[in-house]
């Protein structure tokens, strides 16, 4: 088995020391202005990737990030684990009793809210793919690939600003929760459908790829949540607590990410899935569930965020004109969409709006879907960059944007 060399493994922890001390203080910057950790975190990986610090000390970069394929691919392990563990505890965030109880409005919502956008992210692409950025590719499946992604909205961002707005419980924040999740499992299933239309590394066929991909979805969501569900009381009593849950969680983590991964739908796609069925659990405490995300939270999503920067000149690639496109697009789609399902639900015209504003929030999951569409060869590098830029702007105007609608409405309290 080949190991790394001397020089590699300083290298290496060199790479994550800086990766991770950087992150961590632009990460409390961000926080002292109200933004997302994330925010300081993709800031971080610009300063020290090809953008700035390659561009103004390139012997420092090269040294650091360019010298050393070895300890580049070590590196590169430490990221894909990140990403799995990234979209595990999206997962835990899901609370599919939560979806039941909101009924037919969180489905009108979630449902409009990921119609809309859909199909203005794949109009535009499908007629305008040269200016999108489509080369020599599939034009369906890039269009396909941009539907799905102004279609997606990031749980995780938008329960924080709820959170930070006191809206979590109240009915507009329950409905938008609800429909967020929604969202969420059916935008990464449809994904990971994509991902198997590429046939990346699968020995299925494509058939039989999406055939096994509905089965396990509905499997993990069925009769996977009930076997958590009994046999996670047994763990809690008779393993060591906090240790026994957090180890078996985790193994059961990679164990399904391996499993589609294998399938050619990406690894990322069983971890979510776990995450939701695990979640959902009664069994799972908040307590256990804090500890998983201050565990991934503070370390191995700020070396992902933060090797987004490393991977790009985000200068050299920004495109003004698409850019805009892709801010225009993703607005719209979710305003309209979501707030149209808001209204149809009873809501007025400005709670319907703030319903849409809140939607709009795509954070870490946007990021997530462009990288791996990019290390696929599906989306080129200006691209990417406009999906991160508009995943960062929707973000920071989420939350101001909904008190700015709310000013004058009373909200219900659950």
């Amino acid at each position: 088995m080949e190991s790394l060399s001397h020089q590699d493994v300083v290298n290496l922890f060199l790479q994550l020391a800086a990766m991770l001390l950087l992150a961590r203080v632009f990460a409390e910057i961000a926080q002292k202005f109200k933004q997302p950790a994330v925010v300081g975190e993709l800031l971080a990986g610009i300063i020290l990737g090809p953008t700035i610090l390659g561009t103004l000390v390139p012997g420092a970069f090269d040294f650091l990030f360019a010298s050393n394929p070895s300890a580049n691919l070590a590196l590169d392990g430490f990221v894909q684990i990140a990403v799995v563990l990234l979209l595990f505890i999206a997962g835990l965030e899901v609370e599919l009793h939560l979806v039941w109880s909101q009924g037919k409005s969180a489905l009108s919502i979630s449902l409009l809210g990921l119609v809309v956008p859909f199909v203005l992210g794949f109009i535009f692409p499908y007629y305008f793919s040269t200016f999108f950025g489509l080369a020599d590719g599939d034009r369906l499946l890039f269009s396909l690939f941009m539907g799905t992604a102004m279609s997606i909205t990031a749980l995780p961002v938008v329960v924080r600003i709820l959170m930070d707005m006191n809206l979590f419980k109240t009915r507009m924040g329950m409905l938008i929760v609800a429909s967020a999740m929604v969202n969420d499992i059916i935008g990464w299933l449809i994904f990971s459908v994509i991902l198997s239309f590429m046939g990346k590394g699968s020995s299925l066929s494509l058939a039989q790829t999406i055939g096994v991909t509905l089965l396990f979805t509905f499997f993990m969501l069925t009769l996977g949540k009930i076997i958590i569900n009994r046999v996670l009381p047994w763990v809690n009593k008779k393993l060591a607590w906090p240790g026994g849950v957090l180890s078996l969680s985790m193994a059961f983590c990679f164990m399904a990410a391996a499993f589609t991964e294998w399938l050619g739908i990406h690894s990322i796609f069983g971890a979510f899935l776990l995450g939701v069925a695990l979640g959902d659990s009664e069994h799972m405490s908040e307590r256990a569930k804090e500890i998983v995300h201050q565990f991934i939270n503070n370390i191995f999503a700020p070396l992902f965020f933060v090797s987004i920067g490393l991977k790009i000149n985000f200068v050299a690639n920004f495109d003004l004109l698409l850019t805009l496109a892709v801010l225009a697009i993703s607005f719209a789609g979710k305003i309209v969409g979501s707030g149209f399902g808001a209204y149809r639900g009873g809501f007025n015209v400005k709670e319907s709006l703030a319903v849409g504003f809140g939607m709009n929030a795509r954070g870490a999951m946007e990021i997530i879907l462009g990288l791996i569409a990019l290390d696929n060869g599906l989306i080129d590098e200006k691209l990417f960059v406009a999906l991160v830029i508009m995943a960062i702007v929707t973000s920071m105007s989420s939350g101001p944007l909904m008190k700015w609608s709310l000013k004058t409405s009373s909200v219900q309290k659950l």
